[in-house]
């Protein structure tokens, strides 16, 4: 398929339709990026490259990143992990306290704010260097060294981070935090400080396309069981509480962050990453998404 030829197609179609996002300015430094920036980029699980636009320039993954938080702690953790989080869409606002306080401090699916807090301290707990050995995951999986976090971000994070403070807080006393909750912030805001491409971030997530096997080294990240239940949790939970809207509108397991990226996966065939820093009103890059509906529609590609 001549994707290059097609992400050129759908981008002329979004030209004509008016961008009513706004960047993210809760965090400093987010609001400092262009917002008229756009790219994309496809891997296919054989190695094949599709690019366009600004697909080559680095920007925050934020949330996309508990992805992959996820996925080392359900290595370390198995099956134990779903005692202290859940798997269920979470229908609230990513960050909210209300619906933390009526589960007990058990937050709803780990993609949200307290689930991604919850699997930081469950890492911290297992690893001897945490910052150090998620960062050595994330590039061993990618198979790109360079991959680091942002130290502009996590000071921007750390000084506008009070919410996420009341949530590890709140959930600490009900004795789901083992750990300081200050290094367990630490964590979770260099988490979700990673500067990647899109190119960088499609090739990233392709041992999920994969059925849990780096195409690039081979290795086994994680086993089919781990890997399908991982992408059930995208499909699910990858959006906040606009999740539903994705899967009906796009039809593929993802993950979104605030810092305008999306990708998404299409087993057996590839990942595929947007960037367009505009959010809309539920957290989401607008033209994100609008493009991903175009894409699996022009393409026949939606996993249904």
């Amino acid at each position: 398929m001549d994707y290059n030829n097609i992400f050129s197609k759908l981008y002329r179609e979004l030209e004509s339709i008016a961008d009513s996002g706004k960047v993210a300015n809760y965090i400093p430094e987010l609001s400092k990026v262009d917002s008229n920036k756009f790219g994309v980029h496809l891997t296919t699980v054989d190695n094949q490259n599709f690019s366009f636009g600004d697909a080559s320039e680095k920007f925050s993954i934020q949330s996309i990143a508990k992805v992959l938080a996820l996925t080392l702690a359900y290595k370390l953790e198995d099956e134990k992990l779903w005692k202290r989080v859940g798997v269920e869409p979470s229908g609230t606002a990513f960050n909210s306290l209300f619906q933390l306080e009526t589960d007990l401090g058990i937050p709803r699916n780990p993609l949200i704010n307290a689930g991604a807090l919850v699997v930081s301290d469950i890492l911290i707990s297992h690893l001897k260097n945490p910052k150090v050995e998620f960062l050595e995951f994330v590039r061993n999986i990618s198979g790109i060294s360079t991959i680091n976090y942002c130290p502009r971000i996590v000071a921007s994070e750390k000084a506008t981070g009070y919410r996420n403070t009341a949530l590890v807080n709140l959930m600490k006393s009900y004795g789901n935090i083992k750990n300081d909750i200050e290094e367990v912030m630490d964590f979770y805001f260099n988490l979700c400080s990673i500067e990647m491409t899109c190119q960088e971030l499609s090739k990233t997530f392709l041992f999920l396309a994969d059925y849990g096997i780096s195409p690039f080294s081979k290795e086994k990240i994680l086993s089919k069981s781990k890997s399908k239940r991982i992408n059930a949790i995208m499909q699910l939970c990858g959006f906040y509480d606009e999740a539903g809207e994705f899967s009906f509108k796009v039809g593929l397991p993802g993950k979104s962050g605030v810092g305008g990226g999306i990708v998404a996966i299409y087993p057996n065939k590839y990942s595929i990453a947007v960037w367009s820093p505009k959010l809309n009103e539920r957290g989401n890059s607008n033209m994100g998404i609008k493009f991903l509906e175009l894409f699996t529609t022009e393409t026949q590609t939606s996993i249904f």
